[in-house]
């Protein structure tokens, strides 16, 4: 039977990892992965972890394993991950000019320009959701303050 893993934090890995668990603008993945080393180095074994954080054993294995590799900057997501969105801002702008034209295009009409002459394939949901949220925030940054 194999040893079970432990770590040993010094006072000053314990007390980042205590303000980490409990920051604000941190993501919870993260606050969660600091509170799973904090309790491994406080005596607790994988399956306890588990148990208390409701993860798999194999997740609470994986963050000991990549704090041992390289510390503090394992705790969060690596980059790229997620969905990368389809349109870019110059998409944006085109649409934008669009919509000023005199006539007027329905969001479905709009989903359809944009794959015949852009090639970005979005659906009429999509392209009412981002003007929606492009027009707010244009006039959110237009109207001046009260």
């Amino acid at each position: 039977m194999p040893a079970p893993l432990q770590i040993n934090l010094n006072l000053e890995e314990d007390r980042t990892l205590r303000e980490l668990s409990y920051a604000d603008g941190v993501p919870e993945r993260v606050k969660q992965r600091a509170s799973a080393l904090r309790l491994n180095a406080a005596g607790w074994t994988v399956n306890p972890i588990a148990q208390h954080l409701d993860w798999a054993p194999q997740t609470v294995r994986e963050t000991i394993h990549r704090w041992q590799a390289g510390g503090l900057g394992e705790l969060w997501e690596a980059s790229g991950r997620g969905r990368h969105r389809r349109w870019s801002d110059d998409d944006w702008q085109a649409l934008a000019q669009w919509v000023k034209e005199p006539r007027r295009y329905s969001a479905a009409q709009l989903s359809h320009k944009l794959a015949t002459e852009r090639q970005v394939e979005l659906g009429k949901e999509q392209v009412r959701r981002i003007l929606k949220k492009k027009l707010r925030l244009e006039t959110d940054t237009t109207q001046s303050p009260d």
